[in-house]
């Protein structure tokens, strides 16, 4: 796929506020692009440029070869669909569709025959006369897709698009994207703070924060490989710890010398760390094993033991948190008939937690900054700079 949708060193600002610092990415035609992070991190405003909606400070914006930075909205063949769907509600959804090729003066009959493609498309030929306050929040964003899309843009944005769904409704509008976007083929650039979102929907991820993005890469490449503490701790769960390389271990391996255990572990040298240069360790919760019975030596396990502090039952799998001296573990099991240990694994039983050498990644310890971002849970509504350049308040 030719990558043709570009931004280029593209900065904006509100007054003090630098809300996208230097950001330079390329969109292959065809894909699902999603842009993840916090509120406040970059990405409504990125996508506000894209649209026409704010001008950047520097940069440029180029869509298949053109550049588009100064054109207004009207002329660039893109279409947003925003989180409140923005459907007028005095007209059909049959209206509500067409309206875009009325204004643009579209002979009827050809009017009339996209609209009935629209419709097919997703699904609403049935609901063709109702109002939008006779359709559920599912069907409401069926006919905001559908009124984007009769406009065959080059693009199409989605600006938290599901925010507004109940979970089942989002997984299931998830499918149906994914499906439209595999019938039109045209390329999707999705915005939301929502990871599972991002994961499940996107051929690539990039991930932002304060502005600039930290990793661009496919699902399984952000969460299996993140390159930064902030990606491995925004993308899922993840255990930190922290010390130095006490020895350089068969090749590809070191030692890592930790307060709290008795023992190093052993760790992938991806970074090629020197003895005694410090580790900031990132391990996800299902890369641990966990048993009553310690398992048996592999040159390439590590082991430690500990105590069950608390247990958690999540459906798919259950989540325990270990106690390994001063260390609290988070560790997930999945769910498996012909798992070794017969009796469940009960809260302040002793067990032992094991890992291969290679799932924990070295990382660069997140800034105080971005541990507060962490921290804080989404609003899911407006990002701060979008306000700032609005003047509304956030919810």
């Amino acid at each position: 796929m030719a990558e043709f949708l570009e931004f280029r060193n593209i900065t904006k600002s509100f007054g003090s506020l630098r809300a996208v610092d230097g950001v330079s990415v390329s969109v292959r035609r065809g894909e699902i692009f999603s842009l993840l992070g916090p509120s406040g991190c970059g990405k409504t405003t990125l996508l506000r440029m894209l649209a026409g909606f704010e001008v950047p400070d520097e940069g440029r914006i180029l869509l298949d070869g053109v550049d588009i930075t100064d054109l207004p909205p009207h002329r660039r063949q893109v279409n947003t669909i925003f989180q409140n769907y923005a459907l007028f509600p005095h007209l059909s959804v049959r209206e509500n569709i067409a309206f875009g090729l009325r204004i643009a003066k579209v002979p009827r009959r050809e009017t009339d025959q996209r609209v009935e493609q629209m419709l097919e498309l997703v699904q609403m030929g049935d609901q063709a006369r109702k109002r939008p306050g006779e359709l559920s929040g599912g069907q409401k964003q069926r006919v905001a897709i559908a009124r984007a899309l009769i406009l065959r843009p080059q693009v199409l944005l989605l600006d938290e698009p599901l925010a507004a769904l109940d979970l089942k409704l989002r997984q299931r509008m998830l499918l149906e994207l994914d499906l439209i976007h595999d019938e039109v083929g045209i390329t999707f650039l999705y915005v939301t703070h929502d990871q599972g979102e991002a994961m499940s929907l996107s051929d690539r991820v990039a991930v932002m924060n304060r502005g600039k993005i930290e990793q661009i890469g496919t699902p399984a490449e952000v969460y299996e490989a993140p390159t930064s503490s902030f990606v491995a701790a925004f993308i899922g769960d993840t255990n930190f710890l922290e010390g130095r390389v006490a020895a350089l271990a068969d090749g590809d391996y070191c030692r890592v010398r930790m307060p709290e255990f008795a023992a190093p572990l052993l760790c992938f040298n991806d970074k090629r760390l020197s003895v005694g240069n410090p580790v900031y360790l990132s391990i996800r919760p299902e890369k641990f094993s966990i048993a009553r019975e310690q398992p048996p030596p592999d040159r390439l396990r590590n082991t430690l033991r500990g105590t069950v502090e608390d247990v958690v039952y999540l459906g798919n799998v259950t989540k325990y948190w270990v106690r390994v001296g001063e260390i609290r573990l988070s560790v997930s099991r999945q769910h498996n008939r012909f798992l070794l240990d017969e009796q469940p694994i009960s809260w302040e039983d002793e067990v032992w937690i094991s890992w291969h050498a290679d799932d924990g990644f070295m990382l660069e310890r997140y800034s105080e900054q971005d541990e507060d971002l962490l921290a804080t849970p989404p609003d899911g509504a407006f990002e701060a700079e979008e306000s700032a350049a609005t003047g509304e308040d956030q919810p």
